[in-house]
């Protein structure tokens, strides 16, 4: 596991300004609006009010979200990747402590305001950590660990830890709350779908008489491999060849690019792809 100074510094820059806006987000937002976030951090919530309404106890932060987080963080040491769980346990606890020891500020009691803009905000932030190669912690490493290694959909078993968290604080505490919740839920994955196109995957369709030159840039750009089919121009009748691959999408517009450097007369189409069965070989977690 080597360090490099620019990539790693740059990393961790990245992860300190993402824990204080993390932070500031569960201070400014989430408390302001009486909210339970998903995952890890509205149940570290849910704990906390528990014990504050019902034993009279209040709860640092800090040490029930790093309990909550020792088993995902085991499950990312042993399955997914070391360097990306210990960029995740710097963002799991600066978010903790930063979250215990700085002051809260009200910019609005609209609790729909909050919900739609604090959900924006957490959005931003995971997606900010998943670019640089981390997690804020909880689901977050189940989830990475069902898709890479078990090649699963893990948004019904996320959803379902999450409907338990939110039925839980509405039987609680109201029902109010855990539906606005779900608007600050729903807000923070739009966002995260929006930056963050790891798992989402672009089928390309290309026409060219080129098809080695192309299926070779394909593979350097991105690592995936191609079928070649053959096919006829309806205008001309002439015999085409049809590229076919899968990409990332995170890697389709560099993989579009380097196409059109090996056939700039290549016919390109891109597809957005809903569901993959088979290999799909993505780059490891380091």
């Amino acid at each position: 596991m080597k360090f490099d100074v620019k990539k790693d510094g740059k990393r961790i820059v990245v992860i300190c300004i993402a824990a204080v806006i993390m932070a500031t987000n569960i201070k400014t937002f989430v408390r302001t609006g009486g909210l339970y976030p998903g995952g890890a951090t509205g149940l570290t919530i849910l704990i906390q009010e528990v014990g504050r309404i019902f034993f009279h106890v209040k709860l640092p932060y800090t040490l029930i979200n790093l309990l909550i987080n020792s088993v995902p963080i085991y499950i990312g040491f042993r399955f997914i990747g070391k360097k990306f769980t210990l960029y995740s346990c710097l963002m799991i606890v600066l978010t903790s402590v930063l979250t215990d020891i700085i002051p809260g500020y009200v910019i609005t009691y609209d609790t729909l305001l909050i919900s739609i803009f604090g959900g924006i905000i957490n959005g931003t932030v995971i997606s900010m950590c998943l670019l640089m190669n981390a997690t804020t912690g909880g689901t977050d490493f189940i989830s990475i660990y069902l898709s890479e290694k078990k090649g699963m959909d893990s948004w019904n078993l996320v959803l379902g830890i999450n409907i338990v968290i939110l039925s839980a604080a509405g039987i609680l505490f109201g029902w109010d709350k855990a539906l606005y919740s779900i608007i600050f839920q729903y807000a923070s994955t739009q966002v995260l779908h929006m930056m963050y196109k790891r798992y989402q995957k672009e089928t390309l369709f290309i026409v060219t008489n080129k098809p080695t030159e192309v299926c070779n840039k394909i593979n350097e750009l991105s690592g995936h491999g191609a079928t070649v089919m053959s096919g006829e121009g309806f205008y001309e009748g002439r015999k085409r060849n049809v590229v076919y691959s899968v990409v990332s999408k995170e890697e389709v517009g560099k993989v579009i690019k380097g196409i059109r450097e090996a056939d700039e007369r290549a016919f390109i189409n891109a597809v957005k792809t809903e569901e993959l069965m088979g290999r799909f070989v993505l780059k490891k977690t380091e």
